[in-house]
C-alpha cells in the first residue's frame, strides 16, 4: 500500500487578530486533512517598526500554542521587499496544498497606496487559498 504525502498548509501569520484567525483555521484544516502547518511571519525589512513582525516572546507563545494543538509545525520568518512574495515563496518551497491568510478591511485608497498582500497571494498562489476574517 503506498503512503500518500502529508498535506502541507501554509499560514500567513501576524501577531494580531487577523493572524490568529488564520492560524486557528489553518490548525482546523491540518486536523481535517491530517496535514502539517508551515507558519510564515514576514516583513518588508522595517522589522523594528513593523508590529506584524513577531518578537521573541510572541514566537515563543506561538510555538507553545501550536505544540499544544497536536499538529506538525514549522515556523519561518523572513524579510524582503514584498510580504506576499515571501509567503508565496515559502508555499512554493514546501509544495503547499493550501495557503491560509487573514483579511483586514481596507479602504480602496488604502489598497491603492499600500498595495494588498492578500491580493498578491490570491493572484499568485499555485494552490488553493483560504482567506478568513475575524468574527464581527
Amino acid at each position: 500500500m503506498s503512503q500518500q504525502a502529508a498535506v502541507t498548509i501554509v499560514v500567513g501569520w501576524t501577531p494580531d487578530e487577523f493572524g490568529e484567525t488564520a492560524l486557528h483555521r489553518g490548525v482546523e484544516e491540518a486536523r481535517l486533512r491530517d496535514g502539517r502547518i508551515v507558519v510564515v511571519n514576514a516583513t518588508r525589512g522595517d522589522a523594528l517598526v513593523d508590529e506584524r513582525y513577531a518578537d521573541e516572546d510572541q514566537l515563543a507563545a506561538l510555538t507553545a500554542e501550536l505544540g499544544a494543538a497536536g499538529v506538525e509545525v514549522d515556523v519561518r520568518r523572513s524579510m524582503g521587499a514584498d510580504v506576499g512574495d515571501q509567503v508565496l515563496a515559502v508555499a512554493e518551497d514546501v509544495s503547499a496544498d493550501l495557503v491560509v491568510i487573514g483579511l483586514r478591511r481596507r479602504s480602496p485608497v488604502g489598497k491603492l497606496l499600500m498595495g494588498s498582500v492578500a491580493q498578491r497571494i490570491l493572484l499568485g498562489a499555485d494552490c488553493a487559498v483560504l482567506a478568513v476574517k475575524p468574527a464581527g
